[in-house]
């Protein structure tokens, strides 16, 4: 092979990880390119995803599905609405794991009265509640089902399953693909006993279970906090941490930037997550200034609880971060969308959910909010000319 030919390959089997990172279930039917190009380099991921993360890939002639392992109950992000990006709510999420019970034995061919009617059947037998019919009700079980549609587990044949959200009468033909649904799951059932169980076994690293473990943290999450580690996984990433940058760059295109407190990745095509930092709009401004405004006031904390001369976490209270949202719409309120400057408690419950899910700030299991040292170097200068919106002056952004 030459040289030319070698360099296209590796270029060519990281758009294929990366494709499958982003997105974990790939049909040929609605992505025949991505599909192609991750059969034509079907070897080398497998090998590659089961090395370097413990994650399974199963490559078949109409799909290709990376099963990702978790992160475990400590590191989980929202499944979120297609268009809307509105997280699932509980109920959706229990429609959809009914819905994918029901869709397993169901026939290729069925009526969306049918599978409702089969759903609320198995909701009963498992002993959940779903309480009486209700338009909430039936937009909780429409997310569930489009989400299945989105997947191509379930195809529209006449009708769409949408109308039932308005109307409990309305009807539409579907396809199943029952194969596809076998694939959801990560584990077996048979495997597992309880929703702990599943998440617990689902996010086990396996043999190599250390690096595993890190290297998963380094892919799937924005910020790794070395005092947020277990001691072994802390020490193995001092150890290797400046190999692990040259591995998540020649793998996956990650950039990795090390600095004493830990690690944050970065992908300089904006490609593998489904949030970004910082973020055009409302929420995208009230959330980069709120954290300039959180490293201003915090910054003399962090040197007053310094440990072995540096602060990794700040702790602060919830409602500090209430309170910087409220004057910065009082200041910019103008030029911000009247879906916050209504609703300004909304806005910030907004704004410590961006941060929390970009990893700036850290939710403790007790609810406690802390400032993590990744946020620092995320305080703007900004601009503010009359009648004009917000810019800022990040320097070197990501």
């Amino acid at each position: 092979m030459s040289r030319r030919n070698a360099i296209s390959d590796d270029d060519g089997r990281k758009d294929a990880a990366r494709l499958l990172l982003n997105q974990p279930l790939v049909r040929a039917s609605t992505d025949p390119e991505a599909h192609r190009l991750i059969r034509r380099h079907k070897d080398a991921l497998a090998q590659s995803f089961r090395n370097h993360l413990g994650y399974r890939l199963v490559v078949e002639p109409h799909f290709a599905r990376l099963y990702k392992g978790g992160l475990g109950p400590t590191g989980s992000r929202p499944l979120r609405r297609s268009g809307s990006g509105t997280p699932f709510t509980p109920r959706a999420y229990a429609y959809l794991a009914l819905a994918c019970s029901v869709l397993l034995t169901c026939r290729q061919q069925v009526l969306l009265s049918g599978v409702v009617r089969e759903i609320r059947h198995a909701g009963a037998e498992a002993g959940i509640e779903l309480g009486p019919d209700s338009p909430a009700d039936r937009r909780a079980l429409v997310h569930a089902l489009r989400q299945l549609t989105d997947w191509g587990v379930i195809t529209e044949d006449d009708g769409s399953v949408a109308g039932y959200a308005d109307d409990p009468t309305a009807e539409a033909l579907l396809w199943v693909d029952r194969e596809l649904v076998r694939q959801l799951l990560a584990v077996p059932l048979r495997e597992v006993t309880d929703p702990e169980a599943l998440v617990r076994v689902a996010s086990e690293p396996g043999p190599d279970g250390t690096r595993h473990a890190v290297r998963r943290r380094i892919v799937e999450e924005p910020v790794v906090i070395a005092d947020e580690l277990p001691e072994d996984e802390r020490a193995w990433l001092r150890q290797y941490q400046r190999r692990e940058a040259q591995l998540a760059e020649q793998l996956f295109g990650l950039r990795l930037e090390i600095r004493a407190e830990g690690i944050a990745a970065f992908d300089p095509l904006e490609e593998l997550s489904d949030q970004t930092f910082p973020r055009e709009g409302t929420l995208g401004q009230a959330a980069l200034l709120s954290i300039a405004e959180l490293v201003r006031r915090l910054r003399p904390a962090a040197t007053a609880n310094t440990r072995e001369g540096l602060a990794t976490v700040v702790g602060f209270d919830r409602g500090l971060l209430g309170e910087i949202v409220t004057e910065l719409l009082a200041r910019h309120g103008r030029r911000w969308s009247k879906e916050y400057t209504e609703h300004p408690n909304r806005l910030v419950a907004d704004v410590e959910d961006y941060l929390v899910g970009m990893g700036l700030v850290a939710l403790g299991a007790d609810g406690a909010l802390s400032l993590r040292a990744i946020a620092a170097r995320y305080a703007p200068a900004v601009e503010v000319a009359p009648q004009q919106p917000l810019t800022f002056d990040l320097g070197e952004t990501t």
